[in-house]
């Protein structure tokens, strides 16, 4: 039988495991409650083709009513349009409170599948089933739900925690390599925020992770969920800690904002924005450069941009200022004293600026 690695998350909205393992995906009827009356399994088309069938068969088994809801993949669909096609397929089949809904996707589907559950008849049930390796490592723990909003990205949504987080590493096969330097993204991140040894392995075993070694894949998501977990059990509804999850974030909302969604992958924009946020942490709380430079030297290891475009320093500011973390229209970014040791802090545009000035003029996407 298959190891299984588990992390539990407790947070007051609920207390849940993270289950990682290779074959997950034949074991979500374990994670189903006995006293659910359908299973709503929420994904995307490209998806579905590949896991839909499946997953059907697995949870089949149950003896529960099934229903598939297939939304159009990409970030460019995150929006009240796909949401409202949940809510229609969930009312058209006439499910009760007692449904359980299946995210079966990366993170735009967990995403909207999460919101839509906090939503539905004011709260349903849901369980996590990532198959990207961002979300696996990031978006379906935690509780945060959302939708974009053509202002701002992420603006509409919900704290709302899962029943449970089911991690299947043999999907990762079938990503794009694209995708997994996208998710090796907010994997690093974790490292450069709160454990530092973390970020040295992720250093030392780069090559073995865009390799898709399964072994080094288990051990940086078990150990990147460990952190979330870790921090979201202090701070649920980020009033503080958990807006060092944030990391580079504020830089990358803007980058998919200004270029429109979808243009970058969410985690090329997070690890370009991270290149950015350790350029202004030597700026603002004295980061060693060398550590910046080792940051930016890994972001580049896993396959993302470290150069980032030119939006034009007014539409960058205007951009960052629609973000969850501003507080009086001054912009917070999530900033590092060392490796391993992240801080909020309020930085006046003029040294923003400084930071996007150097950016090459005419930098395209």
């Amino acid at each position: 039988m298959t190891s299984i690695d588990s992390v539990q998350v407790e947070t007051p909205g609920g207390s849940y495991p993270i289950h990682i393992a290779a074959g997950r995906l034949d074991a979500l009827a374990e994670s189903i409650p006995d006293d659910a009356t359908a299973i709503a399994v929420v994904s995307n088309t490209t998806v579905a083709a590949l896991y839909g069938r499946r997953v059907g068969q697995t949870l089949a088994a149950t003896g529960k009513h099934m229903v598939l809801i297939e939304l159009p993949d990409g970030e460019a669909h995150k929006t009240w349009e796909s949401l409202n096609l949940v809510f229609d397929a969930l009312l058209g089949a006439q499910l009760d409170r007692k449904v359980v809904l299946v995210a079966l996707g990366g993170g735009v589907v967990g995403d909207m599948c999460g919101f839509a559950a906090a939503c539905y008849m004011r709260g349903v049930r849901f369980i996590q089933v990532p198959t990207t390796l961002l979300a696996q490592v990031d978006s379906s723990v935690g509780g945060k739900t959302a939708i974009n909003h053509p202002m701002g990205k992420n603006m509409i949504g919900a704290f709302y925690q899962p029943l449970a987080v089911e991690i299947d590493t043999d999907v990762l096969s079938t990503l794009p390599a694209r995708e997994i330097s996208a998710g090796l993204a907010e994997t690093i991140k974790y490292g450069m925020i709160a454990d530092e040894a973390f970020f040295s392995w992720c250093e030392n075993h780069v090559q073995d992770l865009r390799a898709r070694d399964p072994e080094a894949l288990r051990h940086a998501i078990r150990r990147s969920c460990e952190l979330k977990a870790w921090v979201v059990s202090q701070d649920e509804r980020e009033s503080g800690l958990r807006a060092i999850l944030n990391f580079g974030h504020t830089f990358a909302h803007a980058i998919e904002s200004g270029l429109g969604y979808g243009q970058w992958l969410h985690g090329e924009a997070v690890g370009c924005g991270m290149v950015l946020a350790a350029e202004l942490s030597v700026r603002e709380c004295g980061l060693a450069p060398e550590q910046a430079e080792r940051i930016r030297a890994l972001v580049a290891a896993i396959g993302c941009p470290v150069q980032a475009p030119d939006l034009g320093t007014q539409r960058w500011l205007d951009l960052m200022r629609v973000d969850k973390k501003t507080q009086g229209r001054v912009i917070r970014f999530v900033l590092l004293d060392r490796l391993g040791q992240a801080r909020v802090s309020p930085v006046p545009d003029e040294r923003v600026e400084a930071v996007l000035a150097a950016i090459p003029a005419g930098q395209g996407s």
